[in-house]
């Protein structure tokens, strides 16, 4: 029936059809999607994120027709989960939502077929017969899936991205770990060393003028500033060499694949087998990896400076987090005498010092596998022994300088 014929009660039986088998198509591109994301099985993982977007793109073709037959833009009635939130789900695990989406395909695929004799509107039947397509394959995948084949079956029907699949195996590997990024290692590392230098200047100036404060202040601020000078200036300049020494190596790299691409492929053959690999295998995989110059060019820079370009750090937020992070732990110290002076000054100085100590202490935790409380513990025990010597020998200057 051509779609000029579609008039009255027959249009609205075919945009009410269109629109049922929408909703089904996005409320399985919602499901997959969900079971996706809680699964553990990355590469299992990756296939339904193929079958939710190709859920997706069946949606897409039915709201174009129902477009094309004036009809509204439908709108999803739906959860957020899919069929993935219920109970059933919940309680039954991954391959019970696989098994349920094995059946949901069989019935989309029954009522896809009763539309081909029914629906009477050529454009949407041709839609029909792509679907149809699709939705047999889908069945057959996660049949496959249910029993355990998806290495073999599956993989070769999509093509799973190797870099997704890594991503996603490191994230459910470290879930519930913080991963901090390179710039709160810099951070840390800039309240410690602010923290450190400006509550030595402190103290050895308390002791040295029995807390006077206007001296306290002059050397306390004036360090401040100069470290946290110093500290950015010195992230920023060290940031940018690593990533100059990278860049001119791969420059090297680059020429030296160009002017004997062979013995590249050796090199990194001998690293790999250096690594462990049999001699075999290791030239197999450099001769895969040196069909592309880029990619040859990569590995031997990764190989022989132990880094990638992705790990480098980006000078300016290096320098950012150096400096204000320093100033912020320089300013510790020297708060307390802005409103305070002599011994009770000293001793409030002291007492938020030590505390802020044991805090950087326990925030190393953040990048290391120590406890909070034994990094923080050390961090105070460091602080209290460098406060008191250099308080002591501020008395010693203090009495032999006549202050």
């Amino acid at each position: 029936m051509a779609t000029e014929a579609l008039t009255g009660v027959r249009l609205k039986k075919v945009l009410e059809a269109l629109e049922a088998n929408w909703q089904a198509e996005m409320a399985g591109y919602h499901t997959y999607k969900t079971i996706a994301d809680r699964d553990t099985d990355p590469v299992r993982a990756q296939v339904l994120r193929h079958l939710a977007a190709a859920e997706l793109e069946h949606a897409a073709l039915w709201q174009q027709r129902i477009q094309q037959l004036g009809g509204p833009d439908p709108v999803y009635k739906g959860g957020p989960s899919g069929d993935a939130g219920s109970l059933r789900s919940a309680i039954g695990g991954i391959p019970m939502s696989l098994r349920r989406l094995e059946i949901d395909e069989s019935r989309h695929i029954a009522n896809y077929g009763t539309q081909l004799k029914q629906l009477g509107d050529e454009d949407s039947v041709e839609i029909l017969h792509h679907v149809i397509e699709d939705e047999k394959q889908h069945h057959r995948e996660l049949g496959s899936l249910l029993r355990g084949h998806h290495a073999r079956s599956v993989v070769g029907a999509h093509k799973v991205d190797p870099k997704a699949v890594l991503e996603e195996m490191l994230a459910k590997r470290d879930k519930g770990r913080r991963q901090p990024g390179s710039w709160i290692g810099d951070a840390i590392y800039g309240v410690n060393d602010g923290l450190g230098a400006i509550f030595g200047i402190v103290s050895s100036v308390s002791g040295a003028t029995a807390g006077e404060s206007k001296y306290v202040l002059l050397a306390g601020l004036s360090g401040m500033i100069a470290s946290a000078l110093s500290m950015g200036s010195g992230a920023y300049l060290a940031a940018k060499s690593t990533r100059e020494i990278y860049e001119a190596e791969v420059a090297r790299e680059r020429e030296a694949v160009r002017m004997n691409p062979a013995e590249a492929r050796e090199l990194l053959g001998l690293y790999y087998q250096v690594k462990g690999l049999p001699e075999d295998d290791a030239l197999h995989v450099a001769d895969h990896i040196g069909s592309d110059p880029d990619q040859i060019v990569r590995a031997l820079v990764s190989e022989r400076l132990g880094s990638s370009e992705e790990a480098l750090s980006k000078p300016m937020v290096s320098a950012l987090s150096g400096a204000l992070s320093t100033a912020v732990g320089a300013i510790i110290p020297v708060i307390p005498f802005f409103f305070l002076s002599g011994v009770t000054a000293i001793i409030v100085a002291a007492i938020v010092s030590l505390i802020a100590h044991f805090a950087v202490g326990a925030a190393k935790s953040l990048i290391t596998v120590r406890s909070w409380w034994s990094s923080g513990l050390e961090m105070t025990l460091v602080g209290a022994i460098e406060g008191a010597v250099t308080y002591g020998i501020g008395i010693l200057l203090g009495t032999a300088g006549g202050l």
